[in-house]
């Protein structure tokens, strides 16, 4: 059996579900890195879609959760996000994904971060 943290290493297309203003979730599919051990996941995103506007929409209270299911093997990480839009945070964030998506993404100058402070898990990992 596979730790969760081992799970989020590996390579498996993920849906990050955001409310929209009226409380409705919008589920889209995402690349997703996670650290345990600083409790973060990260998303990178053009800076004009939905996603990053509802969680700028909720401000200081956009939950938000993240999955991943691999036939019987699932997790969840729920938490708070943030967007960042500083460039050293995004580069980082690109590299996570090149890491654990063995690709780089392209260039994209509309790319921020979407940063979740992860204060649940859930799974069958």
């Amino acid at each position: 059996m596979t730790t969760m943290a081992s799970f989020w290493r590996e390579n498996h297309l993920c849906t990050l579900t955001t409310l929209r203003p009226d409380g409705t979730p919008h589920v889209v599919p995402v690349g997703v890195t996670y650290d345990p051990e600083e409790g973060v996941a990260r998303i990178i995103a053009n800076k004009t879609s939905r996603k990053v506007a509802h969680v700028l929409a909720a401000a200081a209270d956009a939950r938000v959760a993240v999955c991943q299911v691999d036939r019987r093997r699932w997790a969840t990480l729920e938490g708070r996000a943030v967007v960042r839009t500083g460039q050293d945070a995004i580069a980082d964030a690109v590299s996570r994904y090149a890491v654990r998506y063995g690709r780089t993404p392209a260039p994209n100058p509309d790319r921020i971060l979407i940063e979740i402070t992860v204060d649940r898990t859930l799974g069958n990992s």
